[in-house]
């Protein structure tokens, strides 16, 4: 019976939506067109001296596959994601710990949505407290740079 009890909690747990842990991106959401803010996002990585690695056009390749998935609705109306690096910041961050590889490359993403014309959002994700903070405050620029005038 005590088994019966200790199985029964245990797929409770397994069954409870996870929590939110800290790990939810960090945004900002403004105003304008989703060319204009992916072309200021652009920028701002090349004017910090980073070479941008992959464009990738998520929000085009979820429209595209949406039938052949079982998909019904339309996620987004602009989704991209910029993948690059930073060799000094990256070596830093590995010097600190090999293991901050598993960040490499950093992304950040530009999205608009389906009912939400003109509302673009920019995120990064929410990397740990330590060396990663160094990532952490570069993207934070890089964004910061990219939406001054907005």
């Amino acid at each position: 019976m005590k088994f019966l009890a200790i199985a029964t909690a245990v797929a409770l747990a397994a069954a409870v939506p996870a929590q939110a842990d800290g790990h939810d991106p960090v945004t900002r959401t403004v105003s304008g067109s989703y060319d204009d803010v992916m072309f200021d996002v652009e920028t701002a990585i090349t004017n910090a001296g980073l070479v941008i690695d992959a464009l990738n056009n998520v929000g085009d390749m979820l429209e595209r596959t949406k039938e052949d998935v079982g998909g019904t609705e339309t996620l987004f109306t602009g989704a991209k994601v910029f993948n690059f690096c930073s060799a000094e910041v990256s070596r830093a961050v590995m010097e600190a710990d090999p293991m901050n590889l598993q960040f490499c490359p950093y992304t950040i993403f530009v999205m608009e949505q389906p009912g939400s014309a003109g509302e673009i959002t920019v995120g990064r994700r929410n990397y740990p407290a330590g060396a990663m903070e160094q990532v952490s405050a570069m993207l934070d620029s890089i964004i910061d740079e990219a939406l001054a005038d907005y």
